[in-house]
């Protein structure tokens, strides 16, 4: 530990110069983004910046979810584990997969497993410090709903590129949620990539739903109408709700009884009241103009290349994970997998979100500004309620990096009501945008269809440009792959 603790040390002092450098360029009014961010901010978001590189291997970055931060002080923490269903789950979601291709796309096919989960809810009376007794999963989760209010629940997936981070990561996001709706979390722990591609992630996300609809014998909870759940999720974990959703969407629309087979009982494919998201990732291509044009604003760096040359993945150092046999361009999926609706929920066909419950997004003027932007657009397009914010100067989900500013405040606490009154069915604010400035004094209300500045055809034209740029690149890497493996 102590080790540990001298190198977090060290990696914070060889930082030092860069934050002083980008604190004597504020002093001196020479920063590009002083006019809509405050100076902590520019701060945070450089020192951040700084951390993420390539230096890193895929495994040392994923350790990130074997570090379990002790839960204590404001939440409550219930640990379950859904039990391995049937195989119908599976057969369903190639369906599902299956009906929106449009071409030779493939996939690894995933096993069914069992899915681990944690109830989060806020602990009223707690301190900081506070710590969580030392009693069974059950009775905590007896406490914990001693604490809840309102009877609904939020789904939450949380982000990390879907190689990264974990439910216990995400705690106190979660546990905001739960203290400003009054509710509680059901956080999932699904599997990353690259050692779990697409569609593993969401195949769990399709079996932890299932599994409040209609809990296994034994199960610590009762089950949860659907009419009383709402997705919510940041990030890759927003771009898992989305293609969950699509799930049941399509399930319902090919499967004539609307019902799947679940430990036993055919389980309606009832959709949630609401799916809610903060900076939800919906072009895994990443090719949308906001990607660039926004770089200085946030943390996350943009892609290195651009399409005109040979597509190549991303240099990290190789380890037991990276790169994979035989290798793809990408961690989560296939590259000819990339503009599939449910990888890319931008680059989805008209008509594909009708039927879809409330959806609420909020994102900064970061790097997937675009991808929530044409999002909305699309789902609002295809009749879906749809409430969209957009923060001036905000990086990357912004109210999980610094949660205490006034943006991040109003963030969790109009997502947290969002859930709320979907759930109660009063959600306001059909085909609304809300762009927010940078000093929350203003709120300009956009109509969604005039957001934008590119149509429909021309997301869906960037996303495919993508793909196949690195379906070219995929095909580069396994052909010298092969010629290398009948060399040896």
């Amino acid at each position: 530990m102590a080790n540990v603790n001298l190198k977090l040390i060290q990696q914070y002092l060889v930082r030092i110069p860069l934050v002083l450098v980008t604190a004597i360029r504020r002093l001196l009014q020479l920063s590009p983004v002083q006019d809509r961010v405050s100076v902590t901010m520019e701060l945070l978001v450089t020192f951040v910046r700084s951390f993420l590189t390539l230096e890193d291997s895929v495994s040392k970055m994923a350790e990130v979810r074997l570090t379990d931060s002790r839960a204590k002080g404001y939440m409550w923490i219930s640990n379950v584990t859904v039990p391995k269903p049937e195989d119908d789950v599976l057969e369903a979601l190639i369906k599902a997969i299956k009906h929106h291709n449009e071409g030779p796309e493939t996939f690894d096919v995933p096993d069914v497993r069992a899915v681990e989960a944690e109830w989060t809810g806020y602990r009223k009376g707690a301190s900081e410090d506070t710590p969580i007794p030392d009693i069974s999963e059950a009775d905590k989760y007896e406490r914990l709903m001693e604490d809840v209010d309102e009877d609904m629940t939020i789904f939450y997936a949380h982000g990390g590129a879907y190689h990264m981070m974990d439910p216990c990561t995400h705690r106190p996001t979660t546990t905001a949620l739960a203290r400003f709706s009054r509710s509680r979390c059901f956080s999932i722990r699904y599997r990353l990539c690259p050692e779990h591609p697409f569609p593993a992630g969401l195949l769990d996300a399709l079996v932890a739903y299932l599994s409040l609809l209609s809990p296994a014998e034994g199960s610590l909870y009762e089950a949860v109408p659907a009419k009383k759940i709402v997705f919510a999720g940041d990030s890759a974990g927003g771009g898992l709700c989305l293609g969950l959703l699509q799930i049941l969407l399509t399930l319902r629309e090919i499967i004539p009884s609307k019902t799947i087979r679940f430990h036993g009982k055919d389980v309606p494919l009832d959709l949630p009241a609401g799916i809610s998201m903060t900076s939800p990732w919906c072009d895994v291509t990443r090719s949308l103009p906001s990607t660039f044009e926004n770089a200085k604003y946030d943390y996350v760096p943009p892609p290195p290349q651009k399409p005109g040359t040979i597509y190549t993945p991303l240099p990290f150092p190789p380890d037991h994970l990276w790169p994979t046999v035989p290798p793809r361009v990408d961690l989560y999926s296939n590259a000819n997998m990339m503009a599939h609706p449910l990888t890319s929920p931008a680059a989805s066909p008209k008509g594909i979100w009708k039927g879809a419950p409330p959806m609420f997004i909020a994102v900064g003027e970061e790097l997937l500004q675009d991808d929530s932007i044409y999002m909305a657009r699309k789902a609002h397009r295809d009749g879906v309620n749809v409430v969209l914010q957009r923060y001036e100067g905000m990086p990357h989900c912004f109210a999980l990096l610094a949660p205490t500013i006034h943006q991040s405040q109003r963030c969790l606490k109009d997502w947290a009501t969002f859930c709320v009154d979907v759930v109660h069915g009063r959600v306001k604010g059909y085909g609304e945008a809300q762009f927010i400035s940078h000093e929350m004094t203003k709120t300009e209300i956009r109509r969604i269809d005039d957001i934008g500045t590119l149509t429909d055809s021309e997301v869906e034209r960037l996303i495919k440009v993508g793909r196949d740029w690195r379906v070219d690149g995929e095909m580069v890497l396994q052909r010298a792959w092969k010629e290398k493996e009948l060399d040896s």
